[in-house]
């Protein structure tokens, strides 16, 4: 019969009390099993000390990116570990290149056009969330959504404020551009924050048109002008082929089998 191992002895009141008043849960947390092992092996005081140090910067690591997925407004949870790159229509060397994110260093522009159903999103979400793993912000909108934060600054005159806490974000996307008409609403905040975002920080749009049509989809001189300034500095991917959520639904794979 195996025997489970004895629980560490907790820590003293007073050493909890001042963990818990400056504000250290991952030490609190880490401590006991960590000192008792001390004890049992004779460590260093100073690797008790590093020990302690790197668990409590580890938590706060995962913490933040956790507060960071949330508060970006993710559509789905995709990642790139499920994202089936052989099964793209993206090169291979194209997808490698933009998964290492240094377009994001330097400011670049990533443009994701083809038909719906072709992995646009995934992808593009996947690339996100890695952006967050490697400590940057990401702020994730749909037109509509981004045209709503807007039009409630606008009410407040707090436009100014809003856009730049929006671009305060490493990577902004805006997801699922052309899917349907986008009046003048749209359009201006679209364009307030692509320019607003211009050489500064990296914008991301998905879109079943290439932004050269943009202008059969929103006024002709917004459009222009917020093409003009998203493609300057930008990767442009074609996707293609047939829909991946057709394909499974076809081959019942869309669901759970019934009995």
């Amino acid at each position: 019969m195996k025997m489970n191992p004895p629980e560490p002895p907790p820590l003293p009141p007073e050493l909890t009390a001042v963990l818990r008043r400056l504000r250290l849960p991952y030490i609190r947390r880490a401590a006991p099993e960590v000192l008792a092992t001390a004890r049992a092996q004779r460590w260093d005081p100073a690797e008790v000390l590093r020990v302690l140090l790197v668990e409590e910067a580890a938590g706060r690591d995962a913490a933040t990116r956790a507060m960071r997925r949330r508060s970006a407004g993710f559509p789905a949870g995709k990642t790139l570990e499920s994202w089936r790159e052989t099964d793209s229509a993206i090169p291979l060397p194209t997808q490698h290149a933009l998964a290492t994110l240094e377009w994001l260093t330097r400011a670049e522009n990533l443009v994701l056009a083809g038909p719906s159903g072709t992995g646009k999103t995934h992808y593009l979400e996947g690339l996100a969330g890695a952006a967050i793993d490697t400590g940057r912000r990401v702020a994730w909108f749909s037109l509509e959504s981004l045209t709503a934060t807007i039009g409630r600054a606008k009410v407040d005159g707090s436009t100014g404020r809003v856009v730049a806490r929006i671009c305060r974000s490493d990577l902004i996307v805006v997801d699922d551009i052309g899917m349907l008409p986008a009046g003048a609403e749209a359009a201006e905040a679209f364009y307030r924050v692509v320019d607003a975002a211009y050489e500064r920080r990296s914008v991301a749009v998905t879109s079943n048109l290439h932004p050269s049509g943009f202008d059969t989809i929103m006024p002709k001189t917004l459009a222009t002008a917020t093409v003009d300034r998203l493609l300057h500095h930008a990767h442009v991917v074609l996707t293609e082929g047939a829909s991946y959520r057709l394909a499974e639904a076809t081959a019942g794979k869309g669901v759970v089998p019934l009995g």
